[in-house]
């Protein structure tokens, strides 16, 4: 044996004692148990949710005695759909469209006084010294964990103490009252904006309404986005204050109009008048029209959610 081939295999031998056995990849009973149960619960929940969703998308193609006699998830017609349009449109002359109409009203005109006043109120409470700061956050902290319906009958009161109640006022004024969005606000500036920046800002001549403006806003976008979304999902979802504050059934939005359209079917209200023609194909097709809105703004502000919801995660 040559001298070349005795160091290759004393090399050899001491790399394969140095590198311990690769382990074979088995799965544990346990690990496979598990697993089987994660798919088993995630099937359930599948299952739980997109079932009614498949069931409410096909309902309107049919008709009322379709729905009863077909199968639960039989397609029926474009016809039968745009029959239910029809019924549906036809119900008080096109209140659907009155509806989603005082709807938007409502929803973005509180959005619009939620983000005028609550992005302006987090920065002063993250980046302000002024009397009153800490207690204003403590208000703030314990009105966002209170249950918005237990303040529905002094919201009322006060409308009603200042001659609100009844009009567009007595909606949109408590839809823009976000102490949510203030804190989201708060905890962003507080945690995501550099203070050396805004001081820099303010060495080089800037007012506090120009560091602000010019400054702290254009670098919060994510997080007004953030505080947008939540406002609209949650004033358009909104149905104790507006079925409270107004009286008259053309100043309703879509949600407290659903309740109207559930209340007028004679198939779940058996004092309605049997030639109604708001059965449940109808219906079904009012809480998708209803519900589209929520959906569209998801699926345009997702990126902008994502980046809204990890702001302030981690504080460099």
């Amino acid at each position: 044996m040559t001298l070349t081939s005795s160091i290759r295999t004393r090399r050899t031998a001491a790399e394969t004692h140095r590198r311990p056995p690769t382990p074979s990849r088995r799965i544990r009973p346990t690990s496979l148990a598990a697993r089987t149960a994660w798919i088993v619960v995630l099937g359930c929940f599948l299952l739980f949710f997109v079932l009614p969703v498949v069931w409410l998308l096909l309902a309107p193609t049919k008709s009322d005695g379709q729905i009863l006699r077909d199968a639960p998830f039989s397609f029926g017609s474009l016809t039968g759909l745009a029959d239910t349009w029809r019924h549906l449109y036809g119900f008080q002359d096109g209140a659907v469209l009155d509806w989603l109409g005082n709807s938007a009203l409502y929803t973005f005109g509180a959005l619009a006084i939620t983000l005028v006043i609550g992005i302006p109120a987090g920065y002063a409470l993250a980046l302000t010294r002024f009397v009153g700061r800490r207690l204003l956050l403590t208000i703030t902290l314990l009105v966002m964990l209170m249950p918005s319906a237990a303040l529905v009958l002094p919201l009322y009161l006060e409308m009603n103490a200042v001659h609100l109640d009844g009009t567009v006022w007595s909606v949109i004024l408590p839809f823009s009252f976000f102490p949510f969005g203030v804190y989201l606000t708060y905890i962003y500036f507080s945690s995501n904006i550099p203070a050396d920046l805004l001081a820099a800002a303010r060495i080089d001549g800037c007012s506090e309404w120009q560091v602000f403006r010019l400054v702290a806003m254009p670098l919060a976008k994510p997080v007004i986005a953030l505080v947008g979304s939540f406002n609209f999902v949650g004033n358009w979802n909104n149905f104790f204050l507006p079925f409270v504050m107004l009286p008259d059934s053309s100043q309703y939005p879509a949600q407290v109009g659903l309740n109207t359209l559930l209340t007028s079917s004679s198939a779940f209200n058996t004092s309605a008048g049997l030639g109604n023609q708001i059965m449940r194909p109808e219906l079904a097709l009012a809480a998708l029209v209803t519900v589209l809105p929520v959906l569209l703004v998801f699926l345009f502000s997702q990126r902008a959610l994502v980046s809204g919801m990890l702001a302030g995660a981690t504080k460099e």
